[in-house]
């Protein structure tokens, strides 16, 4: 299958303080149109660099035609674990394949830092997410944390 032609125009960059704006704008807009923000997802995105970055968490900026359009986070739960969160793409830029490089260069980096575990939480109602992440190399696994609401399994990828 050939690459969409403006799919190689998109550029996956590393997160800057200056990105903290677009990274909460992204997140809110799917969080809000799904469910209702939360208070992890208000102090993930009202802080990202305390939250995340400060922590030893990564997080990747998806850009298209100069204007960023996606975001992804790697939080740091332990030396060897990491949850991949705060995957969004805007409407926009849907069909770009975005959501797999975001996805794809958070599981390079989690490697890189030397997890052995990276996991997510999502909710059944959002396919298209969980496509994506089966086919990035989760697998389903029982959920024994509870943090947000909305978060109905949790999926994981040991390296």
């Amino acid at each position: 299958m050939q690459a969409h032609p403006e799919a190689l125009s998109v550029s996956i960059i590393d997160y800057q303080p200056q990105h903290a704006a677009d990274f909460k704008r992204l997140n809110q807009a799917w969080i809000e149109r799904y469910f209702e923000m939360e208070e992890l997802d208000h102090k993930s995105l009202g802080d990202p660099d305390g939250y995340i970055m400060a922590k030893g968490g990564h997080i990747f900026m998806a850009q298209y035609q100069g204007e960023i359009v996606g975001a992804c986070a790697l939080i740091k739960v332990n030396d060897h674990t990491y949850e991949l969160a705060k995957m969004a793409v805007t409407d926009k830029a849907q069909g770009l394949k975005i959501g797999r490089r975001l996805g794809e260069a958070a599981i390079a980096k989690a490697r890189a830092l030397g997890a052995t575990t990276l996991f997510l939480l999502s909710n059944r109602k959002l396919q298209t997410a969980l496509h994506l992440y089966t086919k990035l190399g989760f697998v389903e696994v029982p959920d024994d944390f509870k943090d947000y609401k909305r978060a109905d399994i949790k999926m994981e990828m040991t390296f």
